[in-house]
């Protein structure tokens, strides 16, 4: 890939910026395009030189197709993507439908670099690596800036904002004083695996329910040049007892991988016959808007970081890429830097996100009783409505609360 300048090493860190953004994933390189490109001095910052691997599914559903549209890169990312008609839902009875939606595939390695290149070519300065150490603070307490270091060196950047869009780990969350619940809300397990001989047999994203799967589901998504992505997400994965101290130990995800193979013909097909590329690599996620505080005085949290991620499906680049795009048309509201304006517009574009995720919250009632799947799948395969409303809710045209509440699921099922 070609891509403009970055990488730079921690000694070309200016001594000041207007906006520093912490994170060159979805969210940070989204929040950093826009500011740029709206002739704002940002500094994008990630721990990790670029191009890097990162652990997702990596599928690209129809709100990564919207929010990429809105930040001017959908046609670079669909040059390079596996593009999909469907998402095949399986039941633990092996029955399936195909529900049509705007779909692809690309691994985040290539999204990731695509999306920090876009930032840097709309005028964001890149350095990587450099961990992200402490906040600044002025006398008030509000954040000016922030401590980086590598290799036994550090520097200060003071700032007008910091955007943290540091993904799941806690780590930047707690310097900051921002994280309200340290552990993850779901767990995800993958690895690629080329096999061109079953392209032909998998063309869609593939999602699997089984109650041996209890919890989550298994996947295999195809991405460009022959190769799958294969995995098992486990939402819900650590439960809370009360508190944040004591959450409940979660499944062994290489065990939940294994049933996945031993359920699914076609997952135990690919990784007996197909090319193994690496090994199987596991990621947190944080779920629901929820486990940390949004905004600060002089800061933004953004992206995972935030809890973007949907917990029935384990889906959070659509939405990372929204609150990326959230945080910068935030930032831009008061054109003095005003803290004020500036927090209540954030908020209150979370805010209004906020009924979805508890929509896919509830949903994940459905992981957990894959029954509930094997009815909506078995109704759906006798009903072109029913499907086509599944096919509103995977382009988000619909909320999904007509499968939630037992009134709405029977009306649906049975009316």
């Amino acid at each position: 890939m070609n891509v403009p300048d970055w990488n730079q090493p921690l000694a070309a860190l200016p001594a000041r910026c207007e906006v520093l953004v912490v994170g060159a994933g979805p969210a940070g390189s989204a929040c950093a395009r826009l500011l740029a490109h709206a002739g704002r001095d940002v500094v994008l910052v990630d721990a990790q030189a670029f191009p890097r691997d990162k652990v997702c599914g990596d599928g690209l559903v129809p709100d990564t197709h919207a929010a990429l549209r809105r930040l001017g890169v959908h046609e670079r990312v669909m040059a390079l993507a596996h593009r999909a008609k469907a998402a095949q839902c399986v039941a633990p009875s092996g029955g399936f439908i195909d529900v049509p939606g705007e779909l692809a595939v690309l691994p985040r390695r290539e999204f990731d670099a695509l999306l920090c290149a876009a930032a840097v070519e709309a005028g964001a300065r890149m350095v990587a690596p450099a961990r992200f150490i402490v906040p600044l603070h002025d006398d008030s307490g509000r954040v000016v800036g922030a401590r980086f270091g590598h290799a036994g060196s550090t520097q200060e950047v003071r700032c007008r904002w910091l955007v943290l869009a540091t993904g799941a780990a806690p780590a930047a969350l707690l310097a900051a004083n921002l994280c309200e619940r340290r552990t993850p809300s779901a767990m995800a397990l993958r690895t690629y695996v080329r096999h061109a001989g079953m392209v032909d047999e998998i063309p869609n994203l593939r999602f699997v329910w089984n109650r041996r799967l209890s919890g989550g589901y298994g996947w295999i998504f195809p991405a460009p040049d022959g190769t799958f992505n294969i995995g098992v997400g486990l939402l819900d994965s650590h439960v809370l007892r009360g508190d944040d101290s004591t959450p409940h130990k979660p499944r062994n995800l290489r065990e939940l991988f294994n049933d996945f193979l031993a359920i699914d013909p076609l997952a135990a097909r690919l990784m007996r016959e197909g090319e193994v590329l690496g090994e199987l690599k596991g990621a947190p996620l944080r779920c629901d808007l929820r486990g940390a505080k949004w905004a600060a005085p002089g800061v933004l949290v953004t992206g995972e970081a935030a809890g973007a991620t949907y917990a029935f499906t384990g889906e959070g680049i659509g939405k990372a890429l929204e609150t990326g795009i959230a945080a910068a048309e935030s930032l831009l509201v008061a054109p003095d830097g005003a803290d004020d304006p500036v927090l209540a517009d954030y908020r209150r574009r979370l805010d209004g996100l906020r009924p979805r995720f508890e929509m896919y919250r509830k949903a994940a009632s459905f992981n957990r009783y894959p029954f509930l799947v094997s009815l909506v799948i078995w109704r759906a395969r006798h009903s072109q409505r029913m499907t086509d409303r599944l096919s509103d809710i995977l382009n988000e045209r619909r909320m999904p609360g007509s499968l939630l509440s037992w009134r709405g699921f029977k009306r649906m099922m049975f009316g």
